[in-house]
């Protein structure tokens, strides 16, 4: 559904860029090659904000065996397909085909263990997984699933051409698919033709980046190149964003409430602290994750 934009007022302190990242080559489930760009690093200074993954090949061999049966517990992941196929099963018993332009939505919460499949042989498949921290008093609430479509998610096209995908959050009168009152996550995809800019209100004490995969952006003066993630500065007095696109631009803008509570990790288990790692490790080893 695509929708005319409201007119927002304008920013009056845009954020400037604190620092650029470059992701690192590595790969994850059955060996799907992918480049990790929010690294375990990256976890307390964007929080609520766990990890960012990207992945794009023509080659079969990088994708085709995908992510079989493995577990999760504490925090939500949601994967955004840019092309492709790939089927979601878990052991709460949801389903579902991720296609061209989707989104999945899971809540991992107490438990889950769920496999991520490709559906096709070739061509190309490209998207990215973002792990978003769920608050200590939801960390054990009941697993969620959910997968939306591309015409589900909510679209909007401003006066410059720029075409903005909500997946979360709110943008020029536009609610997202999917809201958090916790972390208040915004997830935006946005396309922009050379030349344009796109301004967005954001929230002072919300931690904010935005991930390049196509083409050239500008963000306060500062240039920001393709696989490039662009760290948003805190500032107080800054009231958001503006991108301005060199060249034709796809971009990812991603911002959230931070939690400010501890993160304990152990691979595919968030907690709060060691104790509870054991505990997950132990409800895993004897089959009572999910």
């Amino acid at each position: 559904m695509t929708q005319s934009t409201l007119i927002i007022g304008p920013i009056h302190h845009p954020r400037t860029v604190e620092r650029l990242v470059v992701g690192k080559a590595t790969s994850d489930g059955a060996g799907v090659r992918l480049t990790r760009v929010l690294a375990q690093s990256l976890q307390r200074r964007l929080d609520p904000f766990l990890m960012l993954d990207a992945f794009g090949s023509h080659n079969p061999e990088d994708y085709i065996a995908g992510f079989p049966d493995h577990p999760h517990r504490g925090f939500e992941t949601i994967t955004y397909m840019i092309a492709g196929r790939m089927r979601h099963r878990d052991s709460a018993g949801h389903e579902g085909l991720l296609e061209n332009g989707g989104v999945q939505w899971m809540t991992a919460g107490r438990g889950v263990i769920h496999s991520e499949i490709p559906q096709q042989e070739e061509g190309v498949m490209e998207g990215f997984q973002l792990w978003l921290n769920l608050p200590a008093r939801d960390k054990m609430t009941a697993p969620w699933y959910r997968d939306f479509a591309a015409a589900e998610l909510p679209h909007f096209v401003t006066d410059a051409g720029v075409a903005a995908t909500v997946i979360a959050g709110e943008s020029h009168g536009v609610t997202g698919a999917v809201t958090r009152a916790a972390t208040a996550p915004l997830y935006l995809d946005l396309h922009l033709p050379a030349g344009a800019c796109f301004a967005q209100p954001l929230p002072a004490e919300h931690n904010a980046f935005v991930y390049v995969y196509r083409g050239e952006i500008g963000i306060a003066g500062s240039p920001v190149s393709a696989q490039h993630l662009a760290i948003l500065a805190n500032d107080a007095q800054a009231d958001g964003v503006v991108i301005e696109a060199a060249t034709d631009a796809k971009v990812l803008l991603i911002a959230g409430r931070p939690l400010n509570e501890p993160i304990a990790q152990y691979g595919p288990f968030v907690m709060n602290t060691e104790q509870e790692i054991y505990q997950t490790l132990n409800d895993f080893r004897d089959g009572r994750l999910a």
